[in-house]
Order: C-alpha cells, then sequence, then structure tokens
C-alpha cells in the first residue's frame, strides 16, 4: 500500500515583514511546511505504520521549496520519501492550478490513499483535496477526523456541526483530515539524521492553466488604537474598562 500525503510549502509568517505601504516582504521568509499539513503528515505516518505501507509526501512549488532543512524536516516525520514538483511558474497557483500540477506525479506513485490537509496557512481555500481528487478521476471525503480500515474499504469518521458521520470508501481514494486528527510529533535529533539519508526525487512541473491571477496581496488596514487608560486604584476604573472590553469586542 502506498500512502501518499500532499503538502504546501510555504513562508514562514513570523519572518515576513510588513512594509508602510502594508504590501508583505518575503525575502527574509524561510520555506515551512503549512501547519494544516504537518498533521496530514502525521496522520499519514500513522496510517502507513499501522498498514505496513510506504509513506510518500509530494510537494509543488517554486525552486524556493527546495530547502535541506524543511526537507528533512519532513522526511523527519516518518515520511519515507520526499517528492519536490518545482516550475518557476508555480508561485500564487490557485486551488485547480495545484491540483493540475500535483495530478500526475500522484499518479505516477500509484496511491491507494491520498491526504490532505485541511486547507493551507496561507490561503485556506480548503479545495485542492476536492480538485485533485477530480484530476485522479477518484472519490474524495473531506473533513476526516478518524481514518480506520474494513477490508479493502477506507473508513473515515467526520465530525460535523451537529452530528458524527461515518463513510466508507472504495480504495484508491482522495481524504482531507482535520488538525484535530493527529498531533505532529516533535522529531528527535535521531529522526533529523536519519531524515539526510532519506530520497528526495525533483521532478520539473508541467505548465499548468490558471483560473486566476493574484494582483495585490496588502495586509489588513491597522486597527486605530483607543488610547484609553484605567486605573486599578481609582474607583469606578475597574468596571469602566470591563465595559470597554464589551464593547469592543460586540
Amino acid at each position: 500500500m502506498n500512502i501518499v500525503t500532499v503538502a504546501k510549502i510555504v513562508c514562514d509568517d513570523q519572518d515576513i515583514q510588513i512594509a508602510s505601504d502594508r504590501t508583505l516582504d518575503y525575502s527574509k521568509a524561510r520555506p515551512t511546511v503549512s501547519t494544516y499539513d504537518l498533521n496530514a503528515i502525521e496522520a499519514g505516518s500513522l496510517v502507513a505504520a499501522e498498514k505496513g505501507a510506504t509513506h510518500i509526501v509530494v510537494s509543488a512549488g517554486t525552486p524556493s521549496i527546495d530547502d535541506t532543512k524543511n526537507n528533512k524536516n519532513i522526511l523527519a516525520r516518518g515520511v519515507d520519501s520526499l517528492t519536490l514538483i518545482m516550475n518557476d511558474d508555480y508561485a500564487d497557483l490557485d486551488a485547480k492550478a495545484t491540483a493540475e500540477a500535483l495530478a500526475p506525479t500522484v499518479k505516477d506513485l500509484a496511491a491507494d490513499v491520498v491526504i490532505c490537509g485541511d486547507g493551507s496557512a496561507d490561503i485556506y481555500a480548503q479545495q485542492v483535496d476536492v480538485q485533485l481528487a477530480e484530476a485522479l478521476g477518484l472519490p474524495v471525503v473531506t473533513a476526516v477526523s478518524k481514518i480506520s480500515f474494513e477490508g479493502s474499504a477506507l473508513v473515515a469518521e467526520r465530525i460535523l456541526e451537529a452530528e458524527k458521520e461515518v463513510v466508507e470508501i472504495a480504495l484508491p481514494a482522495v481524504v482531507s483530515v482535520v488538525p484535530d486528527i493527529a498531533l505532529p510529533r516533535i522529531c528527535g535529533m535521531r529522526d533529523i539524521m536519519q531524515a539526510g539519508k532519506k530520497p528526495v526525487t525533483k521532478i520539473d512541473g508541467a505548465t499548468v492553466v490558471r483560473g486566476a491571477e493574484v494582483m495585490e496581496t496588502l495586509a489588513p488596514e491597522p486597527a486605530p488604537r483607543k488610547k484609553m487608560l484605567f486605573d486599578a486604584g481609582t474607583d469606578g476604573d475597574i468596571d469602566k474598562f470591563v465595559a470597554a472590553v464589551a464593547e469592543a469586542i460586540r
């Protein structure tokens, strides 16, 4: 059995700087795995360990995603190999174009289960999973909180707003998982050292058709400060403080 987890590599948001005109400066931001995809990778590793399967992580992006430190970070998480699909034109791909970039490689890997995160840390469109399933011609289940198997079928548990739903789906299939499915492991030094010996396959990505273009990305307008001061030693100021907080969050 092959488990393929699709992960997006994004700029570390802690390193992104905001200029005075609200544009974003990514020049000092290192590549890192999207937060939601860390949970997906952990889920894939747990399933692979349970089934004695091979676990492969696949990511598509510009050549900047090929970062030795980040590659080891992925491979140290119970992953057998990493495949990077790279093209200079892969910056700011929409969900459909991302799925088209991923699909040929995922298909070639003969995945039995394709695992996606709930969304990406930068855009969070929640569309790559269903678009990838469409491109592969596979069934898909979203918002999965637990994965198990019944014979040759995958059993997915979904927590909905008012109920729990259990879906049985034939393999191969695509599932997207919620963050609660698995807590990402803390990688030890031994895991990181072994990760350096695992294979990283680099593929020249084919040109894909974009459905949408990013015209501009700006930070939100800063909210004006209230500049209200309260003194706990002054009668009535505590009540004024509570009232001001309540008004602000109303």
